[in-house]
């Protein structure tokens, strides 16, 4: 009996040790992000890359611009982003003198080099802004925000939604695009190489919500025949120049959508809710010929999928979700939420071709 207890008593303190070390993990979870923005801040993965081989530490230390203070630190830093899976380390030969030893250098991993400046698909500037005090304090009054009538936490920290701080705050609308513009410049990548057939009998497109114009710089380019319009608000466009088929239009998506073959949206439905969703969509298909003639919908966004928990997926579709739910008034959606919204706005069919990671591309029919 005294074994039996002594069992169930350590089965007991094995239990409650592996939940504490639970909500130990997720209270410090925020580490990796911002060990991860302060190597981008320190231009760690830039200096490590034009070394041109394994880079060690001493070498590292005296290329940053750090107070050289605090260089007995550095190794620190270094050890979580390599346990984050950001850097790797490779055995080196050092020379002392006549003599050669084994030392320790780091190299960038697949994630660490789409943080290069000069990587045409480089992720940084989403990483900046994405972690910037104007879009991570709106997480600390989250639980103020379920409490008050506000629409969002963003609202509850800021005093007003995001697109309205953006057009009056210029560094908070420089964040946006740079943010924006970069993940423009990664999916044409995928598009362009296995969904070509997405633009096979379309003489014209819109791209709604197009930021910057990326994506239909990218679709204008590589279709020359397509007749390109990057559709969005004034402040957002304004001093961009087109080309000989990209055209930037200012307007209002839930007012009138320039007509065209087919209408690209890429990010921008699950920045809404339902009832809004409904309205750009109704704009949409008045833009649009019929099918019959060509018309279609592209949507690029999330399908959310119903996956056991710890899915890697799933958890990052969830904190988008969260991430949509604190800064505007969207959500990620199933199929099931998306193709009711599609039958609400009077669109007759789609389908779904998840070949972007954990987004999908929806062809929608009038």
């Amino acid at each position: 009996m005294a074994e039996m207890a002594m069992q169930y008593g350590d089965e007991q303190s094995r239990g409650l040790l592996q939940s504490q070390a639970h909500i130990w993990s997720h209270i410090f979870s925020f580490i990796n992000s911002m060990t991860l923005k302060c190597a981008i801040e320190l231009q760690i993965p830039d200096i490590i890359n034009s070394h041109g081989g394994p880079m060690l530490l001493s070498e590292l230390v005296e290329a940053l611009s750090i107070n050289k203070d605090k260089s007995h630190l550095v190794y620190r830093l270094m050890r979580m982003l390599v346990h984050s899976g950001f850097f790797v380390k490779q055995s080196v030969s050092i020379t002392q003198g006549n003599q050669e030893e084994e030392g320790e250098g780091y190299l960038l991993t697949p994630a660490s080099k789409l943080l290069l400046k000069d990587d045409p698909l480089c992720m940084r500037p989403f990483v900046l802004a994405i972690l910037d005090p104007l879009l991570m304090d709106p997480w600390q009054h989250m639980s103020k925000w379920f409490q008050n009538d506000d629409i969002n936490s963003f609202q509850t920290t800021h005093g007003k939604m995001i697109w309205d701080f953006a057009f009056q705050e210029p560094i908070l609308n420089k964040l946006l695009n740079e943010a924006m513009a970069t993940d423009a410049k990664l999916v044409p990548e995928v598009i362009l190489k296995h969904c070509g057939g997405l633009f096979e009998g379309v003489d014209s497109i819109v791209d709604v919500g197009g930021g910057t114009g990326n994506l239909a710089k990218s679709i204008a380019e590589a279709f020359p025949n397509i007749s390109c319009i990057s559709f969005d608000l004034p402040h957002v466009i304004k001093g961009l120049d087109g080309s000989k088929n990209l055209t930037y239009v200012a307007g209002d998506m839930f007012e009138a959508i320039p007509k065209a073959d087919a209408i690209l949206m890429k990010w921008i439905l699950h920045d809404w809710n339902d009832e809004e969703c409904i309205k750009i969509l109704t704009q949409c298909k008045k833009a649009i010929p019929s099918k019959n003639n060509g018309g279609k919908l592209i949507v690029m966004d999330m399908v959310v999928i119903n996956d056991e928990p710890g899915n890697k997926t799933l958890e990052t579709q969830l904190h988008f979700d969260m991430t949509m739910m604190t800064l505007v008034t969207g959500k990620e959606r199933t199929e099931k939420e998306w193709a009711k919204l599609f039958v609400d706005a009077g669109f007759s069919d789609y389908k779904i071709n998840p070949v972007l990671g954990f987004r999908s591309i929806i062809e929608v029919y009038p």
